[in-house]
């Protein structure tokens, strides 16, 4: 399934952690997920059916793991977002491999919305 047939699904999913190798330890022995790291501070999973990243943080929130949908035009998206009441939290910015935005819906959960380069 190519990026655009996934247009609005949840595409990713991210944990802030403190400790980037502790968690790679506990679900590559629990779950025998296996990893690409991305530099000292993220390191991304793959279940075998879904990726997720690892990124290291000083604030972690036990519970909210960030959710991750793909776009293919992340302006857009984000006025869609903010048209229908959500608030930009993250501006655009960059990182290996792509772009992306956190926002927060209605009831304060927090997302974010990637493209690729």
């Amino acid at each position: 399934m190519n990026q655009s047939s996934q247009q609005t699904r949840i595409n990713y999913v991210e944990f802030p952690v403190r400790d980037i190798e502790k968690s790679k330890s506990f679900y590559g022995t629990a779950f025998n997920w296996t990893f690409t790291d991305y530099g000292p501070n993220y390191c991304e999973f793959n279940d075998g059916q879904m990726k997720g990243g690892f990124e290291l943080s000083e604030e972690v929130h036990p519970g909210q793991p960030l959710v991750v949908l793909y776009s293919d035009d992340l302006e857009r998206t984000q006025t869609n977002i903010t048209n229908a009441g959500g608030k930009i939290v993250r501006e655009i910015f960059d990182f290996p491999g792509g772009r992306r935005f956190h926002f927060t819906d209605p009831d304060g959960y927090e997302l974010a919305v990637w493209t690729e380069v």
